[in-house]
């Protein structure tokens, strides 16, 4: 049966709606393909759901021919084998919790490791039952502090999540890269641009780690490529550590006026004016920026944290957040620098902070020393300008490795455009995208907190190791919308679009309705998906409006040109339309979606 638009249940918007930034956010609430139901959740209407099915079954049939099979788990789930993995904590607010009436703890489930992993712990028990690959499409849920970009980033989402269970390591990589190879085809199909970059694991743990991201401008994520070849997301660079440098010949770390300078760019300018180099000029890059930052663990503990970086660079608060997950990151605030009154704001040293401090007296009283983590371009003897702990005074040729020392090293620091790849493979572009899909390999974390072995051949109990493999079907379908519009709406691909063909009647003479009922059906009986604007009372003008808004990838318009026997059919996306004799409309037609198919 045609999808009749006289009573479809959609209403199209000429007006953006207020909380929307993004063009897909805007255009699928404008097409009728979603609605608002709070912050970071929405409603699928009937056009909606059935991009997301079409979604939906090619990610199905990639995963089958992958040799993963399909489960289904609730996502009301039990705070029990959460809490075995630690998760219960370590997800801190991002996760919903909730109690029922005799006061049980229970979740609703943001991934479902856990219950993949009890499942086969439960029906398996030999290493005959492996190699297993098992997914599931099924909604999540995650208290994201703050959902935007409609269903790129929302508390509610469909989620495809595989897991692979395997006796050994060999056979962990072999499941990896069939996964691997199955989200290549799946986001081929789909018609995605799409880059692997290495990345972190985060909450979710494990080791070999790559997320697949279609690059846009409004993406969330930064990631990195050099003209070799290399590719990471941004908190997955690692810095390429320069040389020691030797400092025999260094003079001596001296303490100089420097007032009013809170400032690098205000150190900079005073430095050179009174302590000018013989050399060169004196840069951001001599200066070490002391960043303060509180790191509040997902138990609700609060620990400062200082990094230490060359002052031309930022801290890069999601690369520094990766290296400290699963804490999240907050700038220190009037309450911490009062509880640490040896950190004087703008003129913070290495002398107050972590092994250097150990065992000082500050105002008589004992203190624990704030923790001190230095990027790893702050090698032995490399020498800097920076604070001497006192207001209006900086020290000056304070050499690494003799006068200062850390905790350790933290990678924490923006990377830029012209950073030197860590393989060396050239200098690094920076681009945005959306993150489409990840793939983790989670070794033996899961199975081993919950007890998941198998007997292998020599009959020895050994711990399963598993892989992890998600995609973000509605994020996916967000990101086709993204790619596939311009100025007068959505412009769907013809394998996710709601329907191949949209047949438009115009005008009130009762054989142009006639004429388009007869070739609906003629296209619907050569298998052709067909949205029929059959609306009697509707202006010409409103209905080309909303076939251009709903963005489907041909239509034909059944008008004026009946007269003369003609039809015409355009493409949504290339704008190409011409005149087709009405008698070989259906015909052509068909042809033309096999071809888009």
């Amino acid at each position: 049966m045609p999808l009749r638009l006289s009573t479809l249940f959609v209403r199209t918007l000429r007006e953006d709606p207020a909380d929307a930034e993004v063009a897909s956010h805007k255009l699928l609430v404008r097409a009728g393909y979603i609605r608002r139901a709070a912050p970071g959740i929405y409603t699928w209407l009937p056009l909606g759901l059935r991009v997301l099915a079409k979604v939906e079954a090619v990610v199905r049939e990639e995963m089958a021919a992958a040799g993963a099979q399909e489960v289904h788990f609730p996502a009301l789930l039990p705070r029990e084998p959460y809490e075995a993995t630690n998760r219960w904590t370590e997800y801190g607010p991002n996760l919903f919790r909730l109690r029922d009436r005799k006061g049980v703890d229970y979740l609703l489930a943001p991934t479902h490791e856990e219950m993949f992993t009890l499942l086969v712990k439960d029906l398996y028990s030999s290493y005959k039952d492996l190699p297993l690959t098992l997914f599931q499409i099924q909604t999540k849920y995650r208290d994201e502090a703050r959902p935007r970009a409609g269903l790129i980033r929302g508390r509610e989402f469909v989620m495809k999540d595989a897991y692979s269970f395997d006796v050994d390591d060999a056979g962990l990589d072999a499941s990896y890269q069939a996964q691997r190879d199955a989200y290549r085809r799946i986001f081929d199909r789909l018609g995605l641009e799409y880059v692997i970059v290495a990345a972190t694991s985060g909450a979710m743990g494990g080791s070999r780690s790559e997320e697949f991201l279609t690059p846009t401008p409004i993406g969330e994520d930064t990631f990195v490529r050099s003209p070799g070849g290399y590719a990471a997301n941004v908190e997955a660079v690692t810095t390429v550590v320069p040389d020691a440098v030797p400092f025999d010949d260094a003079p001596a770390a001296h303490v100089e006026d420097t007032p009013d300078t809170p400032t690098i760019e205000s150190l900079v300018g005073l430095a050179n004016a009174r302590y000018a180099r013989p050399d060169r000029a004196w840069t951001a890059a001599d200066t070490l920026k002391n960043v303060v930052v509180a790191l509040v663990r997902p138990t609700g503990e609060r620990e400062l944290l200082v990094v230490g970086l060359p002052g031309d660079r930022e801290v890069d608060l999601k690369r520094l957040e990766a290296s400290v997950s699963p804490a999240e990151v907050e700038p220190a605030g009037d309450a911490d620098f009062a509880a640490h009154p040896e950190l004087v704001r703008g003129y913070i040293g290495p002398a107050v902070l972590g092994p250097n401090a150990d065992g000082r007296a500050v105002d008589d009283e004992e203190r624990t020393s704030v923790r001190y983590l230095l990027d790893p371009r702050v090698v032995a003897g490399t020498r800097w300008i920076t604070g001497a702990n006192e207001s209006g005074k900086h020290v000056f040729d304070l050499v690494a490795g003799r006068d200062f020392t850390a905790d350790g090293t933290v990678e924490a620091a923006e990377v830029r455009a012209g950073d030197e790849a860590p393989d060396g493979s050239g200098p690094l572009e920076l681009a945005r995208g959306i993150e489409i899909g990840h793939i983790f390999q989670l070794g033996r974390k899961y199975a081993r907190a919950l007890g998941l072995t198998v007997l292998d051949q020599n009959g020895k109990a050994v711990v399963v190791t598993m892989g992890s493999y998600g995609i973000g079907v509605t994020r996916v379908l967000a990101a086709l919308a993204e790619a596939n519009n311009d100025d007068k709406g959505l412009a769907w691909p013809a394998h996710v679009a709601p329907a191949h063909v949209h047949v438009v009647a115009t005008g009130k003479d009762a054989t142009v309705f006639d004429a388009a009922e007869e070739l609906v059906r003629d296209l619907e009986r050569r298998g052709v998906e067909v949205l029929y604007d059959d609306r009697p009372k509707v202006s010409p003008g409103v209905k080309f409006a909303d076939a251009e808004l709903l963005g489907v990838p041909l239509v034909v318009v059944v008008g004026r040109g009946l007269a003369d026997g003609v039809v015409e059919v355009r493409s949504r996306a290339g704008g190409d339309a011409e005149q087709v004799p009405l008698a070989e409309a259906a015909e052509r037609v068909a042809r033309q979606v096999a071809a888009l198919l």
